[in-house]
């Protein structure tokens, strides 16, 4: 823990001020993210809905994330993360603290999709100049991992207020308070962050290339990783994982509350204990897997959470052991495979392109995950617990794929 907390104090530049302000956005992300779709479904968003959102939002997330890679170049990373945060989050968070049916979320949902653009920007704006350093990368990754669960703890606050009143009150609050600090976070980014070097040499070199051109030149980032095998298996296995989260964050609270009869202010309790496990991960196990292969590393958290997803689906109703097990399972399994998948995809991505490679990264998986936002709402309308079905088949492919890698995930 010494050694971990010497790093954080020691981060400088963009990276020190990307994981100082990430908390101005994950807490008030944590305090309503639990109860969205119980929101949206005591508002009158039926699952078939709320799948098309998810499907809908991907769609436009994917021509945002394309666009983001050429604006990324033309503007900077840092301009270009500021605009894209107040559109993608600080709008649609206003809208969804007033939203009154199915149409309100249709229309936060589009603009929400603009957070495409500052998904590559954000990254490429603390990466860009220490890309070479991947156990720099695996520290910083480890660094907002730890912000993010921190920020779960308080999430009972949620919890109390739902149990004093109801959740859609209580969510309008929260989402106003939302809007506040998130845009604050973002200006503060704004002010405390430089141009990086890429950034600015992109910067030069697209000033008089048109978007249309720089588009045309994914034709090119798409060859480049189609002839690496490397950049395809992370590819693949980063889809896979946007499924999942997707499929758990969106029918989790749906499932538990509705046919597991679990009262709505225990769901706050579970991201707590999910939080202090990976935190006790992050902080004690972490750095000492670094010895060991990381390939075994990953399998062993596909397994687990392929496990997790069982529990979960043969959970007997009020049993809150069932779900307190399968958040444990769910938890050790995501300190151990999310990291290094992160860490995978930043490594294998070529320097001198990263805000157009990452971008088509998260075009291509948006494509992906886009079909299966409505299949698990179709199939979330049949029986709430084939969602997480589709879970365990998808995590048995990714199974195979990194089984299938010719060469052993290189050591972070």
């Amino acid at each position: 823990m010494r050694d971990m907390f010497r790093f954080l104090m020691n981060l400088k530049g963009n990276a020190r001020s990307v994981v100082f302000t990430e908390a101005m956005w994950t807490v008030p992300f944590n305090l309503y993210s639990p109860f969205f779709t119980i929101y949206m479904f005591q508002l009158g968003v039926l699952d078939m809905q709320i799948g098309l959102l998810l499907t809908v939002g991907r769609l436009f997330q994917m021509v945002f994330a394309l666009l983001g890679g050429v604006i990324t170049d033309k503007l900077g990373r840092r301009l270009t993360t500021l605009i894209a945060d107040v559109v993608s989050w600080s709008i649609p968070v206003f809208i969804w603290a007033l939203s009154q049916n199915f149409w309100w979320f249709l229309v936060a949902a589009l603009i929400n999709s603009t957070f495409q653009i500052s998904a590559t920007s954000w990254e490429c704006l603390w990466i860009d100049d220490n890309a070479e350093d991947a156990s720099w990368l695996e520290k910083t990754y480890n660094w907002i991992y730890i912000s993010g669960q921190l920020a779960v703890f308080f999430a009972p606050i949620t919890g109390f207020f739902i149990n004093q009143h109801s959740v859609v009150p209580v969510m309008r609050v929260l989402l106003f308070i939302s809007f506040i600090s998130m845009t604050a976070k973002f200006i503060i980014l704004f002010v405390y962050s430089e141009e990086t070097d890429r950034g600015v040499l992109r910067m030069k070199e697209t000033k008089n290339t048109p978007l249309t051109q720089l588009l045309i030149g994914y034709k090119d980032v798409f060859f480049q990783i189609l002839k690496s095998w490397k950049m395809k298996r992370a590819l693949i296995i980063q889809a896979i994982a946007g499924v999942y989260f997707m499929v758990s964050s969106t029918f989790f609270a749906l499932y538990a509350t509705q046919n597991l009869n679990t009262p709505e202010h225990y769901i706050a309790i579970l991201p707590i204990l999910r939080a202090g496990i990976m935190l006790a991960f992050f902080f004690f196990i972490q750095f000492r897997l670094n010895s060991f292969n990381q390939k075994n590393i990953m399998i062993t958290g596909i397994t687990a959470f392929v496990i997790a997803n069982g529990l979960l689906i043969i959970s007997p109703p009020e049993n809150i052991v069932f779900l307190s097990v399968y958040t444990i399972i769910e938890s050790c399994a995501f300190a151990l495979l999310l990291p290094r998948i992160d860490t995978l995809v930043a490594n294998v991505i070529e320097p001198t392109e990263r805000a157009r490679i990452r971008a088509f990264f998260n075009a291509s998986i948006l494509a992906f995950t886009g079909v299966f936002g409505f299949v698990a709402g179709f199939l979330s309308s049949i029986n709430r617990q084939f969602p997480f079905v589709l879970n365990i088949v998808l995590f048995t492919v990714m199974f195979i794929v990194t089984l299938l890698n010719p060469k052993e995930v290189s050591k972070q």
